[in-house]
């Protein structure tokens, strides 16, 4: 009897000792870390303010692969909401969304989940620094509210190395990221983009010729587009086709002495035009034609022989957009600049960019041209 007395009061003042060492402990926990980056402000608040390239720098998604991602609200902003759900038991389920934002200098976001605590929120804060403020101070915050949780309180003492860790990692990883995105500002007047949005292009029949390897001169860019597009106006009227809507140019490579790229022509059958397969043997430029056609294309096109057009059957696809005014000499940056936007928007693109030259070659060569930028996204 005296050693269960005695144990029970080991007990009591083990018992006590917890509560009145966890009534002392801080019933709140705030911990902070920061990161510098050399993006433009625009794409680190871009970044920060949607919740879209998350799994790309948050430590979450290392602990489980498989984890299952579900957006909602709007992309970016106050409001949008990302949900997680985890097969392992110690991540679970949870959320982050997004409570208020503040254009290039803040973003508060609420998070739930599994661990101890309440009013779990964490904050980026943006700040430029550096010579002339050319980089950009990446601040997080995470608070969390314990109450009179005992435990919720013990489990603050390792707030510092189990979130704080995450909060450095996290950091790292969105810097690494960051260093991948083009650093345009798309916002800014180096690179005037207007109406940036994600378009569904349907599918499109194109006459193309590769252009090569061209000397970076406006005089040589415009000679080669224009022979070019005579070789595809010849294989247009052989075929009974008609233009589609503007030239386009397809980038290759835009390198510092030379261009390489594509001059494509979207068609359409004439209204009423025979097949090239119904022509009689002649008809086509009196010329031996060979049938170039992708599997499914809409078109049976045949292009005389010694044409270098070759026929091309687009499926429809999704693609990263914007309009762009000036001199075709600016595509570069605003083909720069689209990539990253679209990158930064959570999109990855793929293939080659390309612009229509709505007000055609020769107004392309002044600041007067007018251009809708594609660059295909998967």
């Amino acid at each position: 009897m005296t050693r269960i007395i005695e144990f029970l009061i080991a007990l009591g003042i083990v018992a006590g000792l917890f509560v009145i060492i966890g009534v002392c402990l801080p019933g709140e926990r705030h911990i902070s870390e920061s990161i510098e980056t050399n993006r433009k402000m625009t794409i680190v608040y871009d970044t920060v303010n949607s919740l879209r390239r998350f799994k790309d720098w948050n430590p979450l998604v290392l602990r489980d692969k498989g984890i299952e991602l579900k957006y909602s609200g709007p992309d970016a902003g106050k409001g949008a909401r990302m949900e997680y759900s985890s097969k392992d038991s110690a991540l679970g389920q949870g959320s982050w969304e997004i409570t208020d934002t503040e254009q290039n200098k803040r973003v508060v976001i609420a998070i739930e989940d599994q661990t101890k605590g309440k009013d779990k929120v964490t904050t980026f804060t943006l700040e430029p620094t550096g010579k002339n403020d050319r980089n950009v101070k990446i601040t997080q915050d995470y608070s969390v509210n314990y109450g009179f949780d005992l435990f919720g309180r013990y489990a603050g003492l390792y707030v510092s190395r189990h979130i704080g860790d995450d909060l450095k990692l996290g950091l790292s990883r969105m810097a690494n990221m960051l260093a991948s995105v083009p650093n345009v500002d798309y916002r800014a007047a180096e690179a005037p983009l207007t109406d940036l949005k994600v378009v569904d292009v349907p599918a499109e029949d194109l006459l193309v010729v590769n252009a090569g390897n061209i000397d970076r001169s406006n005089e040589s860019i415009r000679k080669s587009i224009q022979d070019n597009q005579e070789w595809i106006k010849r294989a247009m009227e052989a075929n009974g086709l008609e233009a589609a809507g503007p030239v386009r140019i397809v980038t290759t490579d835009f390198g510092a002495e030379k261009y390489a790229f594509d001059v494509a022509q979207p068609v359409r059958k004439k209204s009423g035009a025979a097949a090239a397969g119904d022509k009689k043997d002649g008809e086509a430029d009196k010329a031996e034609a060979a049938p170039v056609a992708a599997a499914g294309g809409k078109l049976d096109v045949k292009i005389p022989s010694g044409n270098p057009v070759t026929y091309v059957h687009a499926d429809a696809h999704r693609s990263a957009f914007a309009s762009y005014t000036g001199h075709m000499a600016g595509l570069d940056v605003a083909r720069s600049a689209l990539r990253a936007w679209a990158t930064t928007a959570g999109y990855e693109v793929t293939d080659r960019p390309y612009e229509s030259w709505k007000g055609g070659v020769d107004k392309a060569f002044t600041t007067d041209g007018t251009y809708d930028v594609y660059w295909s996204i998967k």
